[in-house]
């Protein structure tokens, strides 16, 4: 065989060597993104953001931050479950219901994924209505309405008492950018399947 032939041999071997290692890189790449950013308890989350209007990779986003889908997850504040609700804004919440069904849960319900994001969401629905901007809300969600609405009335955060530029707590103001990242991350990769 002449030595031109055994080049051009050993070349296609080498393309088609190089092309099967792009593929598993694609592929192994793609698992881990997909395997990093879940679609766990789906029915739970698009029934919620159906009944409170809420965008569902916000509540992903808000989940895959809060608990990283660990139903039984328990912060150190004692903060419960996939959406991390504390006791007594869980009990907070209940107020707002009318219908016997959401009555009498304790902390232990909050355990409970169906439950869990139902008032999560909930009070994401809560907080998006009271400050109008999805960044005040979520700090709200992180740091509670009591620190925000000192926040929004202080100009070193707030422009316009609606919205803050800033939050002073290091922990609320990463909070928020790793949900909005989270979000964005859950938008690029399943928006269009």
């Amino acid at each position: 065989m002449k030595a031109y032939v055994k080049v051009i041999i050993s070349a296609g071997i080498v393309l088609v060597l190089l092309f099967a290692a792009a593929l598993l890189l694609r592929r192994t790449h793609d698992e881990y993104v997909y395997s990093t950013y879940p679609i766990k308890y789906q029915t739970e989350v698009e029934a919620a953001a159906e009944k409170y209007g809420v965008d569902k990779y916000l509540i992903y986003a808000v989940i895959k931050t809060e608990s990283d889908f660990d139903p039984e997850a328990v912060s150190g504040a004692g903060a419960i479950g996939l959406m991390q609700l504390m006791p007594k804004t869980f009990e907070w919440i209940q107020t707002y219901y009318v219908s016997e069904e959401y009555q009498g849960y304790t902390a232990e319900d909050l355990t409970n994924a169906g439950i869990n994001i139902d008032y999560g969401t909930h009070l994401l629905a809560i907080l998006l209505d009271m400050y109008g901007n999805e960044d005040t809300a979520l700090c709200a969600y992180n740091a509670g309405v009591g620190n925000v609405n000192s926040w929004l009335e202080n100009e070193e955060y707030s422009e316009d008492g609606k919205t803050l530029m800033v939050a002073p707590i290091e922990e609320t103001e990463n909070y928020r950018h790793l949900v909005a990242q989270n979000k964005s991350c859950y938008k690029r990769l399943y928006e269009n399947n």
